[in-house]
């Protein structure tokens, strides 16, 4: 299953998914972990040195690599170049999997050893001075958004992306790529003014949307998450020892993370696991075409000099079984 933490920045929410990633792995689950903020903080918060994160290679430096691995020998993709950052797998293209090996991960994914297991971790790369002025970071993330177009992920799987703050996310299909998206809010105007950005935006594409409130500290601040974001409110967590010593890059052993931060990480792969059973796979192929399309009248078809339309296999559905026969 496919799980985003957004929220504004300084929210927390690199925090929160990187101990999400922690409770998964020591449950013996197969994680893969995207940091696909511009702020690229998820490996350290993984326990990566700065020269270890550093050195993690960039999936927006390896997107050539990607676009050929992706189309396979899908006929209606006439080359890698042709290929935008929304275009959806076909008959033809190569589909991934959470657990296998292929020439993406040997590429663009490195473990990462945590004390309750080994997970996987991908990144975007940084925003660096040399793309000041001439790029913009969705140029970075769009590598992020065709791996999860053509990833068939599993009951069990677990993929957790930390996406760049605020209503970024919108600037591509990719908000729709996830079973559920859980909002990093805190307990002030601004920590909830993102959230009722994110619920705007998405209410029109079935996205499942929960809070989780951070850096809460009583009950006048629950009260207050509660009046603002109501049953979207999912758990809250508050100040954690654990989390502190992890900050300044001594952290424990995660077995000794608070029972209250257990429980609401319990409560978040819960509700994960439960957006899952949701989800449907036709509805999930249908709008990677039509974001496809969109972007293809917008600038696509003219970057590209092709009709990009003639990418979508209209029979084509994504899934378990699919992936089976490729």
């Amino acid at each position: 299953m496919k799980i985003a933490f957004v929220g504004k920045g300084g929210s927390g929410k690199t925090t929160l998914s990187s101990l999400f990633v922690r409770h998964l792995a020591a449950a013996g689950a197969p994680v893969l972990a995207v940091d696909a903020d511009i702020n690229q903080h998820l490996g350290s918060a993984l326990g990566l040195g700065d020269e270890e994160a550093a050195a993690l290679p960039a999936m927006g430096d390896e997107l050539p690599l990607i676009k050929d691995h992706l189309r396979g020998s899908n006929p209606r993709i006439t080359s890698a170049e042709t290929m935008i950052k929304t275009t959806p797998p076909g008959e033809g293209s190569r589909l991934l999997r959470l657990w296998e090996d292929n020439p993406v991960y040997d590429a663009c994914a490195r473990p990462v050893e945590l004390d309750g297991g080994t997970v996987r971790l991908m990144v975007t790369g940084p925003f660096t001075d040399a793309d000041l002025g001439v790029a913009c970071y969705h140029s970075k993330t769009g590598a992020v958004e065709l791996f999860l177009n053509h990833l068939v992920d599993g009951r069990g799987e677990y993929v957790v992306v930390d996406m760049t703050a605020g209503s970024d996310s919108f600037a591509s299909g990719m908000f729709t790529r996830f079973d559920i998206t859980f909002l990093v809010a805190e307990p002030t105007r601004k920590g909830v003014s993102v959230y009722r950005q994110y619920k705007e935006y998405a209410r029109d594409y079935g996205v499942a949307l929960k809070v989780v409130g951070n850096k809460v500290q009583g009950p006048d601040d629950l009260d207050f998450l509660r009046s603002e974001a109501g049953d979207d409110l999912l758990v809250t967590v508050g100040h954690s020892d654990w989390v502190r010593a992890m900050e300044k890059g001594r952290p424990p052993r995660f077995e000794q993370l608070g029972e209250a931060d257990r429980r609401a990480l319990r409560t978040l792969q819960n509700a994960a696991d439960a957006a899952y059973e949701l989800r449907d796979w036709e509805r999930y192929t249908q709008q990677m075409a039509h974001f496809h399309l969109k972007n293809a009248r917008s600038w696509g078809n003219e970057r590209t000099g092709v009709d990009l339309a003639a990418q979508i296999d209209p029979g084509f559905v994504l899934g378990e079984g699919v992936a089976a026969r490729v």
